[in-house]
């Protein structure tokens, strides 16, 4: 198993370590609730190191297998894109940055390898800087624990210096909170965390990373999209720059632009559940009237809601908010309603 740059630190403080996309990486630390608790009321501080930061230089080669603008991304900002393969399907979910003299990409840690090799298999250069640490801090208290990238917008992204410690900051997260993505050298990483943690952020693991995404409403790849998912049928749309959906000059555009203009036979929704028990990945959706529709892809409890929900795909004919489902939890039926996206409304710093 690879560690993290922050490994000893995480082990100081008492974490439950896990084994995830080849890391050993902390579940939680005073507990999954508290943590998210703390994210969505103050600050909290998630070591996110595993996945893969890397550069590309050239953004007409870039383009030609993402859905978003890169042409048009101006010098300090970042956008969400996906990485695509021939069949319209999604190679990678990521982030992509400006950086002047360059574009920063931000791969998922399971597919950060995969990537590079697509990226390269489709002529594009691009310089792999795994060796680098990333940390999130997150929460309405982030900007307040962070001076030094204060001034920075929602989806900014700049070099900025903290205490000495050069880093690459962007003022965005996975949390659907405020907060800022920092990453630097892997050797500075530990006096980084250690800076944050006494200005008063709260550490936290990937248990509460995944719950506070889930009431974000946000997609995890291998979950909510892969290889075989449409960006139409994920709600992702939107992932697809405004000129890219009139030249639709990207790799696999002609089967996204077709599911777009006859629209997906199932899409991703929101679920509330009756009741206290949550469903989870895999678990059945059946209509009102027993039939089966879907499945879950995502599912567990919302602390900030108290209550269960999922994400999951069923038939489009079911997908309208207020429509009634059954979901088949351990060979038992739960009742459901479709629920708007996001559970938790998006707190962003725009």
């Amino acid at each position: 198993m690879l560690k993290s740059p922050l490994d000893s630190l995480h082990r100081r403080l008492g974490a439950r370590m896990v084994a995830f996309a080849g890391y050993e990486m902390p579940l939680q630390y005073s507990g999954i609730i508290a943590e998210h608790t703390a994210c969505r009321e103050g600050a909290v501080l998630f070591d996110v190191s595993h996945m893969g930061q890397a550069d590309v230089a050239d953004a007409v080669a870039l383009e030609a297998v993402v859905t978003g603008d890169v042409r048009g991304l101006a010098p300090g900002r970042q956008r969400y894109t996906l990485l695509m393969n021939e069949t319209g399907g999604i190679v990678d979910d990521l982030m992509v940055a400006n950086l002047g003299d360059r574009f920063q990409l931000v791969l998922n840690a399971s597919r950060k390898h995969d990537d590079v090799a697509h990226l390269r298999a489709h002529g594009v250069s691009v310089t792999p800087q795994f060796d680098r640490a990333l940390l999130a801090l997150q929460g309405p208290q982030a900007a307040s624990l962070l001076p030094e990238a204060a001034a920075l917008k929602f989806m900014d992204a700049a070099g900025v210096t903290i205490e000495g410690i050069p880093c690459i900051v962007s003022r965005s997260g996975y949390t659907g909170e405020d907060g800022f993505e920092i990453g630097c050298a892997a050797a500075q990483a530990e006096a980084l965390a250690e800076l944050l943690l006494r200005r008063g952020a709260v550490p936290a693991g990937l248990g509460a990373r995944d719950s506070l995404r889930l009431e974000a409403g946000l997609c995890l790849y291998g979950n909510e999209i892969g290889a075989e998912t449409n960006p139409i049928e994920a709600n992702l749309a939107w992932a697809i720059g405004k000129r890219r959906k009139t030249d639709w000059d990207f790799l696999g555009a002609a089967q996204v632009r077709a599911m777009q203009e006859q629209g997906a036979k199932q899409k991703l929704v929101g679920i509330r559940l009756d009741g206290r028990a949550p469903a989870r990945a895999g678990a059945a959706i059946h209509s009102a009237d027993g039939r089966p529709i879907g499945q879950v892809t995502s599912g567990g409890f919302a602390p900030s809601l108290n209550a269960p929900i999922a994400l999951g795909y069923v038939q489009a004919d079911f997908a309208a908010a207020g429509t009634a489902l059954t979901l088949i939890v351990r060979d038992k039926p739960l009742a459901g309603t479709v629920a708007p996206l996001p559970f938790i409304p998006h707190r962003y710093a725009r």
